[in-house]
């Protein structure tokens, strides 16, 4: 993708790394998603879904920690490569 900038280049890297960390902001995966072209969708509370096309995936915001869980990381990661965004 053309439009993913250094950051988000180093993010989608650490989505894709075995195994998953739990050192990745949440800010920086709702970033990612969003310069891959899909669309956030607010929800209640913590909640939301991404939505790209016909994909649609659902998260729920971490809180209170600003890292991601391994499991949102392995999410993120089938989410993006149902939208064809591998490093």
């Amino acid at each position: 993708m053309e439009n993913l900038t250094g950051r988000h280049r180093k993010t989608l890297a650490a989505i894709f790394a075995e195994p998953p960390t739990g050192t990745i902001d949440w800010a920086d995966i709702e970033a990612l998603l969003i310069a891959a072209g899909s669309e956030p969708i607010g929800g209640q509370g913590s909640r939301l879904r991404f939505s790209a096309g016909a994909v649609t995936t659902s998260f729920h915001r971490p809180r209170p920690v600003k890292g991601a869980k391994p499991y949102r990381i392995k999410d993120a990661r089938e989410f993006l490569g149902l939208l064809g965004v591998k490093p």
